[in-house]
């Protein structure tokens, strides 16, 4: 992932995308929404899905122009957009050590900033960028919708299926990592083959990003996370990581989540999982999804990028195994 996020060419069009996140996310004629944006964008974050876009681009043989500059931005705002939605739906206080909008400013004030900024992607992408660029987009948070909505409804069923889960990440998360490759492929004029085998690409990373920070909630500190560790635990939900752990290795009692489950019962139940292989299990998971989207690849000339795309899967898995903390790793060895 470092070779990702340090490539001189990503880089430089990496300034270029913050610019102009900042001026679409302050471009109300309110204030206070101006405010409560720049709050979400400058929380932090890899800006790794523009720089996704960014490196399709240059993969398809075209520099990074002002469209494809214009795309990531896009791309960008949309997530920063459904992560305050996220934080409305998971009631949370906190984000990245920081206090969330609806924390601070109330469930209302977040919800229209959030939408906002899904709203302002969404004009910049058909004003700035082209109509086909702004129908991915737009399809893309129709799924972001659906796949959060799905998970709702598994919220504390002890019987949910991997593909249930697998079916609302891909929507809530994977969407947009897809759309990210798509985007740029369009702007790039690749042709329709080029196209799906960039998006097969994005989709796969994706669940695997999603995976994998499903799987530090079962696993890393709460220092480590910028969150109360255990925080899918309290909401309800049983993640693939938790699905997996369930079916192969817990024999001891089954794992119930109720509502109102309290802070010893959460710790409760991440020492019986970080005490199973749930860490292997879900980590060789993620590498078959690495191998079928290095696959998915389309020939690409460029062969500095085309290394970065072929590594970055397999980089980003060891950089989350690097992060889960040790005593986890220890116990699932």
């Amino acid at each position: 992932m470092d070779q990702l996020l340090r490539n001189p060419a990503i880089v430089n069009g990496l300034r270029k995308v913050e610019t102009r996140v900042e001026r679409l996310s302050g471009s109300s004629a309110l204030p206070g929404i101006n405010a409560g944006a720049s709050r979400v964008i400058n929380a932090g974050g890899k800006r790794l899905r523009p720089a996704l876009t960014l490196a399709t681009a240059m993969a398809l043989g075209k520099n990074p122009d002002r469209r494809v500059i214009t795309a990531a931005a896009c791309v960008e705002l949309i997530h920063a957009g459904s992560l305050v939605h996220d934080d409305l739906m998971d009631r949370a206080t906190e984000r990245r050590g920081a206090t969330t909008l609806n924390a601070d400013l109330g469930d209302g004030k977040a919800l229209v900033i959030g939408d906002f900024m899904l709203a302002r992607a969404g004009l910049a992408a058909i004003t700035s960028v082209s109509r086909p660029v702004a129908e991915v987009l737009a399809a893309t948070v129709v799924e972001l919708a659906e796949g959060q909505y799905l998970e709702t409804t598994d919220l504390f069923n002890p019987h949910r299926t991997e593909a249930s889960a697998l079916r609302s990440i891909t929507g809530k998360t994977a969407a947009l990592f897809r759309a990210s490759c798509l985007v740029a492929a369009v702007c790039a004029q690749a042709s329709p083959e080029d196209r799906a085998r960039m998006a097969a690409y994005g989709e796969r990373f994706g669940l695997i990003f999603q995976i994998l920070d499903d799987l530090l909630d079962l696993t890393a500190t709460s220092e480590q996370l910028g969150k109360p560790a255990g925080n899918d635990l309290k909401q309800g939900v049983y993640s693939l990581p938790l699905i997996l752990a369930k079916a192969n290795f817990l024999t001891n009692g089954d794992i119930s989540l109720q509502r109102g489950i309290s802070d010893e019962q959460v710790a409760e139940i991440l020492t019986r999982l970080r005490q199973t292989k749930m860490v292997e299990t879900t980590i060789e998971y993620c590498r078959g999804l690495a191998a079928e989207a290095v696959t998915a690849l389309p020939e690409i000339g460029n062969q500095e990028i085309a290394g970065i795309l072929r590594s970055l899967p397999t980089s980003y898995i060891d950089t989350i195994i690097r992060t889960i903390n040790r005593p986890a790793l220890t116990a699932t060895s």
